[in-house]
């Protein structure tokens, strides 16, 4: 297991710049984005001759890895919603929006393989939540698993040439936002062999789901992780429950995401859980904690995920006691 860094947490600095940054804090890898204007990262450049091996020289002399390549906004793009929710992602008509959100989630896997990266993370998308409901449409949820797999399957196949998995982060607002969904969608695509998931317990637990049930019934398909932490405000849960609507930094809000070790997510059990089902690999920093800067967050999130990182499997005893 490895502490990573999301280097968008840093969108207004230099790749180099927070690099030093994550480097100098004790973090191990960067996770960085490839959507278009990131302000960070070109992806059309580094898939030029020679570019993804000059950039991964850049980061190895940070003593860093490339852990994941991340692509929310426009992966949103391949099932919506589309309209003016998304004008500010890609303009233009509903054809146009999925054309684009699927060449860049497919820009996104050719990136990651030159750079030898195992996942992207993307968001589902879905054309209209408000399709959880059977009322008053009761078809409108199997209309958006039928598009899950028509606008997806070819997205697999290109991934699996690629040699890459696409880590679908669950949130609100996506067809995958919970354990039942992320199964169910596993399921519609025949358990292709590109579908992943990215663990980011903050955002299950807005939903309200169990962490460690979420963990084991996705097993081996987390195959990436963001360590992002969510704070249930008790106080104000009884006016807001968890899908509270407004802005982040509302004082009375029901609900915020937090640094780990500063919300409501027993960090030592979901790493156990996870170590558990196999997975031992990076846990990328994320900062959406609005009760306090990047800064502070950098420095409190280090101290406070590195040590609970496990290193090794037991070894089992072998003294007399417990021989067989």
């Amino acid at each position: 297991m490895k502490t990573g860094f999301c280097i968008a947490n840093y969108s207004g600095k230099t790749v180099e710049e927070v690099c030093r940054i994550a480097s100098g804090h004790g973090y191990e890898s960067i996770e960085i984005p490839s959507y278009r204007d990131n302000g960070q990262i070109d992806a059309d450049l580094l898939l030029k001759a020679g570019g993804a091996e000059k950039f991964k020289r850049s980061v190895r002399e940070y003593g860093l890895e490339i852990s994941a390549v991340s692509n929310h906004p426009e992966s949103l793009l391949v099932l919506g919603p589309y309209g003016v929710d998304t004008d500010s992602i890609c303009p233009g008509s509903r054809e146009e929006k999925i054309a684009f959100g699927t060449s860049s989630l497919i820009k996104s896997a050719q990136l990651a393989n030159a750079l030898e990266v195992p996942v992207v993370v993307a968001f589902s998308g879905i054309e209209n939540f408000g399709h959880i409901n059977d009322w008053p449409y009761p078809g409108g949820w199997a209309d958006e698993e039928r598009r899950f797999v028509e606008n997806y399957t070819p997205i697999f196949d290109k991934y699996l040439e690629y040699g890459v998995k696409i880590a679908f982060e669950p949130h609100p607002n996506n067809i995958i936002y919970d354990t039942h969904t992320a199964l169910r969608c596993l399921e519609l695509c025949n358990y292709h062999p590109s579908y992943g998931i990215n663990f980011d317990p903050a955002n299950l637990l807005m939903s309200g789901i169990n962490l460690q049930t979420f963990i084991n019934a996705l097993g081996d398909r987390i195959v990436s992780v963001h360590a992002k932490d969510c704070e249930l405000v008790e106080h104000n849960m009884m006016k807001g429950g968890l899908m509270m609507q407004g802005e982040w930094g509302r004082l009375d809000r029901s609900l915020r995401f937090r640094i780990p070790g500063w919300g409501s997510i027993d960090w030592k059990k979901i790493i156990t859980e996870l170590y558990m089902v196999g997975y031992d690999g990076y846990y990328n920093y994320e900062h959406e904690d609005v009760t306090m800067s990047i800064g502070d967050g950098v420095e409190k999130t280090i101290a406070f995920l590195k040590p609970l990182m496990i290193h090794a499997p037991y070894e089992a005893r072998t003294d007399k006691l417990f021989q067989k």
